[in-house]
């Protein structure tokens, strides 16, 4: 593709290896008409002909790669800041940007022939609940018979193919390759988590989506290399409703206000309360061996009945999101109501059935605010104890350790303490301080650090009537232990452990 074309909805400028503006018309030309054969940032990645996006990221600097990828053959650099490329190092065009992370999506987009405009694109933001409603709105989409593609925190996926994620929003270039495959595969609609870092880093920008959904926010993802305070978090996720032809929001969260500023999208609202366009009535658990739930009727925009095979008002608030989605999508009630009775997502409340007596879940609740929201919620079950086993991650912030001790003691009746991403850190150093917010409650612990023999004990010790919840890894299928992530899947442990028993018991009757 011609480099012009890929130029055409940006502001830059042609400068020589000099960094003086390139004034001569045909020079100028000639620069245009070079033919690009591939888009990367990732110096390691250069090959003949390709387009380099020298980026300045917050560990490694591009810029200092451009001598590098113009040796490799680069024919193209875009930069934002002087480069030194020596003159032994080949004469790539140098293409100078005001920001090169929103000159790499806009680029990116044209490069891959802007896929987003073939398939009706529905974007989900906020702190809490963007995977869950992702799921939700992909498994009633694909019941009324919408091919439709998933991108999110767990996975990239269409027609039956799944690449695990890096990130929650994939880079612009992995993202508008992503779904350059999607739109040549026949996928209709895509439904995609937007992080705020997304936002922030231009990873979506040149996307226009037909539906924006704001599900709620907290203070998160703030510190350095993420964002420098709560105000600039909500700002980031707001960017959002500048891209969007509708916003789908959360009526009943006290910053949605914040989060809307500047949006240019028409907007209606979902929650719990009569003032929002859809809401939800009536709502009353659902309890069945192996399995908590909720069920609520809608009002407002369509009245139907819903049951979500997930616990809380979260899981009401998520699905009244999807709902209000399909709802624009033409989707039948009858088809939504049937969809939402059977929609899981890998690690997030996922139920685990194992036994009649007690209820035991896998759920990715990873700090003191998400953890103390689960518990709470299923407080309202009224279980015989609520047991929870976590650890926390190794080379992280002490304070969660703490925080997430003591909302585990304040709410459970048993908590197993136990080893989570130990990463460069000592797994019991961890859970010392883990103990340390524990002892602010009075509530019982024990410590085991091996996770497996720590669900193992949670699973014989379960108690008629319990609800045994594993928070922290979730959907993870690794544990990472000196820089290197080891396979552990938690489901996969349950199942050896149920199989170990089984063995057990066949030898003692022997």
């Amino acid at each position: 593709m011609e480099l012009r074309q890929l130029l055409k909805n940006i502001q830059y400028e042609l400068i020589d290896r000099n960094g003086n503006p390139v004034a001569d018309g045909d020079e100028r030309n000639r620069m245009l008409s070079i033919q690009v054969r591939q888009v990367v940032n990732d110096s390691r990645k250069v090959s003949q002909g390709c387009l380099f996006f020298c980026i300045s990221g917050a560990r490694n600097d591009g810029h200092a790669f451009a001598g590098a990828a113009a040796k490799a053959g680069a024919a193209v650099l875009v930069v934002e800041k002087p480069v030194a490329i020596g003159d032994g190092e080949g004469a790539p065009v140098i293409v100078r940007v005001p920001d090169s992370r929103y000159a790499m999506a806009l680029i990116s987009a044209a490069f891959y022939r802007h896929p987003a405009k073939e398939m009706t694109m529905i974007g989900i933001t906020g702190t809490k609940g963007k995977t869950t409603t992702t799921y939700m709105v992909r498994s009633m989409l694909e019941h009324a018979g919408v091919n439709t593609g998933l991108i999110g925190t767990i996975e990239s996926t269409y027609n039956g193919r799944s690449t695990p994620s890096a990130n929650t929003t994939p880079e612009s270039i992995v993202l508008q390759r992503t779904l350059r495959e999607m739109a040549d595969a026949g996928v209709q609609a895509v439904v995609m988590e937007v992080s705020s870092q997304a936002l922030k880093l231009h990873r979506v920008s040149g996307i226009e989506y037909d539906l924006a959904v704001f599900t709620n926010i907290s203070p998160d993802h703030i510190g350095p290399n993420e964002h420098a305070s709560f105000e600039e978090y909500m700002e980031c996720k707001g960017r959002l409703f500048q891209q969007a032809r509708l916003g789908i929001v959360n009526g009943d969260d006290p910053h949605t206000a914040d989060v809307l500023r500047g949006h240019t999208c028409a907007v209606e609202s979902f929650g719990l309360r009569p003032s929002d366009d859809l809401y939800a009535d009536h709502a009353r658990l659902v309890k069945k061996p192996g399995e908590l739930g909720i069920a609520f009727d809608t009002e407002g925009l369509s009245h139907m009945h819903a049951e979500v095979p997930t616990p809380g008002s979260f899981s009401v608030y998520n699905a009244l999101a999807a709902i209000a989605v399909c709802l624009h999508l033409d989707v039948p009630a009858w088809q939504i109501e049937e969809a939402l009775k059977t929609v899981h997502v890998r690690g997030r409340v996922e139920m685990v059935p194992v036994s009649s007596r007690y209820t035991l879940m896998i759920d990715y609740a990873h700090n003191a605010v998400s953890l103390e929201s689960l518990l709470t919620t299923l407080r309202e079950y009224r279980p015989h104890r609520l047991v929870t086993l976590f650890g926390c991650g190794g080379n992280r912030s002490k304070l969660r350790r703490y925080e997430m001790g003591e909302v585990s003691g304040k709410l459970s009746d048993l908590t197993i303490i136990t080893s989570d991403n130990p990463r460069f850190e000592e797994p019991m150093d961890i859970i010392h301080d883990i103990e340390t917010g524990m002892k602010k409650t009075d509530g019982r612990y024990v410590e085991i650090p091996d996770r497996k023999e720590a669900i193992r004990y949670a699973m014989h010790h379960a108690e008629d009537g319990d609800i045994v919840i594993l928070a922290g890894k979730g959907h993870e299928d690794y544990q990472e232990i000196k820089g290197v992530k080891h396979p552990m899947d938690e489901r996969v442990l349950i199942r050896e452990i149920l199989a170990e028993d089984a063995a057990a018991d066949s030898a003692q009757t022997r």
